[in-house]
């Protein structure tokens, strides 16, 4: 069972996020000749408060700090 895990901070719908779900999938299935069935996806939503790039949270690069 393959399992495709994002992780990307909050603010999608929960239309975009079953389309990235339904293109993963397919993007899986295509690449190997998986069956779609067995795919998993999880999507992580982690706060911009919790994620920090370079010693920065993404919340103090958003305004600008």
């Amino acid at each position: 069972m393959p399992l495709i895990h994002v992780q990307q901070t909050p603010g999608k719908t929960a239309e975009q996020k079953a389309e990235l779900v339904r293109a993963l999938t397919d993007a899986y299935v295509t690449a190997t000749g998986g069956k779609r069935e067995s795919v998993w996806v999880t999507v992580q939503e982690i706060g911009a408060d919790s994620w920090s790039i370079g010693g920065e949270t993404l919340a103090a690069r958003a305004a600008g700090r």
